[in-house]
């Protein structure tokens, strides 16, 4: 079973305008870097990043070029104000999307990555073509006017207390099996953020594959995914089912953090492997 409502990501980033809004943050109230993996993360669970581009200066954030060039980031080089007279960077942006909203119909989500007011024209002629719209910005630095008018709007700083509130596996979890526990916890989390009520094993996988492309259950001892969800459940990180008209696991919720021992289910039947 797939995830029937999987999307396409174009992500366009104004970078001047989100690293300035980081900077500008009171020390006591931000970590030493913005972290544009947070920002991925969290649009990886939303579906298929297509298009990654950012626009600025960059010789103005030099230490940021590395970061951004390993999340495989597209560097748009936009000359300095004083040397253009205008904001050229928020010109190629809006440029850019259009161009990608007529050329690529398949992309159906443009994610704006800016909290600059100057952006709403642009959600708005997106909108009007049909795309679904996410911005992403900084909470003291964002303008009302584009919140308000993008289909949803994400807030760095959320997406930082995400991160602290993240849940873990017990400590009685084996050191081997950690890794993928954690990444487990971490699909079945962003599934329940998004209101998927059911969560079946396909739709757990999928979003365990987009969040680390190279994920696979064999890579940690385990013949199939649903072995996998066993033992998850059996060491008390995760909650199963089954579902009683396909036969296949179903994801509850979040173990107890307890060996569970064996797992409640709807039927005695031996789920499909996935």
């Amino acid at each position: 079973m797939m995830i029937d409502d999987e999307r396409s990501l174009a992500v366009f980033v104004d970078f001047e305008n989100i690293a300035l809004g980081f900077e500008s943050r009171s020390r006591e109230r931000r970590p030493k870097r913005f972290d544009i993996d947070k920002i991925l993360d969290r649009l990886l669970e939303k579906g298929k990043i297509i298009v990654k581009k950012s626009y600025a200066d960059w010789s103005r954030f030099p230490e940021y070029k590395q970061e951004l060039h390993e999340a495989a980031i597209e560097l748009i080089e936009i000359p300095k104000r004083s040397k253009t007279g205008k904001n050229s960077a928020d010109i190629r942006l809006c440029v850019d999307a259009m161009d990608l909203s007529y050329a690529k119909p398949h992309i159906d989500t443009f994610v704006i990555v800016s909290g600059d007011s100057d952006f709403s024209p642009l959600v708005s002629k997106l909108k009007e073509n049909g795309k679904h719209v996410i911005g992403i910005g900084m909470r003291d630095s964002t303008s009302n006017l584009l919140a308000d008018n993008c289909d949803e709007f994400i807030f760095y700083e959320s997406l930082e207390d995400e991160a602290l509130q993240a849940p873990s596996p017990a400590l009685s979890v084996p050191s081997t099996k950690r890794e993928v526990f954690q990444l487990l916890l971490e699909a079945v989390t962003a599934l329940r953020r998004e209101n998927k009520d059911t969560l079946f094993s396909s739709m757990v996988k999928d979003t365990m594959k987009r969040k680390r492309p190279a994920f696979h259950e064999s890579n940690y001892g385990f013949h199939s995914f649903s072995e996998l969800l066993e033992d998850a459940a059996e060491n008390g990180v995760i909650r199963l089912q089954t579902d009683s008209r396909s036969g296949t696991y179903v994801v509850i919720g979040a173990g107890t953090g307890q060996a569970a021992g064996k797992f409640g289910r709807k039927t005695d039947s031996r789920p499909q492997q996935t």
